[in-house]
């Protein structure tokens, strides 16, 4: 009998621990995340959310554990692939913009960075500022936008590469609550038409079940437990 291949999931985290000096911050954390799933990492502060995410980022390296890109090993023992080649976009609290280039600039680095030729990184820079309502404020400074506009540049930059996986640590954290939400149902809604998997990080769980296609709940560097909200997207590698 001949079975169907099930593809891996696109993030996979195996028993990881982490350490600040002698103070554990990951305690044996496991998770998969499906293929075109939104992961929200969620949690009070200190829970180790955002460690899990920098790991993922490469931004850390775990004292334990293996980390997988799909069937790409990417951290085991010392072995550690760098951030620019794990083919993600990151979205961080404080945009993380560089305020002497342009908004078309800094949405264009990334293709910058891959060697992408200059008519093609025009093309989707437009394109992907136009994804979130910003095609018309490419010449303007970071310094000229709202905290609002200016995280929209920053999540236009995260996508333009299109990127295998996205991660946001807690994104909207810095606008005012009205903000917040409106720009949490534009990135839910933008999110789910680009299909990219994703893990997001919040300490606000209303964010998260508007985003989310599954909560991971942490508490003292653990994930107590996992929640699906929308069933329909999971994939069948997900019991």
């Amino acid at each position: 009998m001949s079975h169907a291949k099930v593809d891996p999931a696109a993030i996979r985290v195996q028993h990881v621990f982490h350490h600040f000096a002698a103070t554990p911050v990951l305690n044996d954390v496991c998770l998969e995340v499906p293929k075109g799933t939104i992961m929200a990492l969620l949690g009070p502060s200190g829970c180790g959310k955002s460690t899990l995410l920098k790991l993922l980022a490469g931004l850390l390296h775990p004292d334990a554990g293996q980390l997988f890109f799909g069937e790409q090993k990417v951290v085991d023992g010392r072995f550690s692939l760098p951030p620019e080649k794990r083919d993600l976009g990151m979205v961080f609290q404080d945009y993380a913009l560089w305020p002497h280039m342009t908004v078309a600039q800094n949405v264009a680095f990334p293709l910058h960075m891959r060697g992408v030729r200059v008519s093609e990184r025009q093309r989707r820079t437009l394109e992907a500022l136009d994804r979130v309502g910003l095609a018309d404020f490419g010449p303007r400074r970071p310094s000229e936008l709202s905290g609002g506009q200016q995280q929209r540049v920053a999540l236009a930059r995260a996508i333009v590469a299109e990127p295998q996986i996205l991660l946001f640590d807690e994104p909207l954290s810095n606008l005012d609550r009205n903000l917040r939400e409106s720009l949490c149902e534009e990135m839910a809604v933008l999110l789910r038409q680009l299909g990219t998997t994703a893990v997001y990080v919040t300490h606000d769980p209303h964010e998260a079940e508007a985003l989310a296609h599954g909560i991971a709940r942490m508490e003292g560097g653990a994930i107590k437990r996992i929640d699906w909200l929308d069933i329909s997207r999971v994939s069948p590698f997900v019991a």
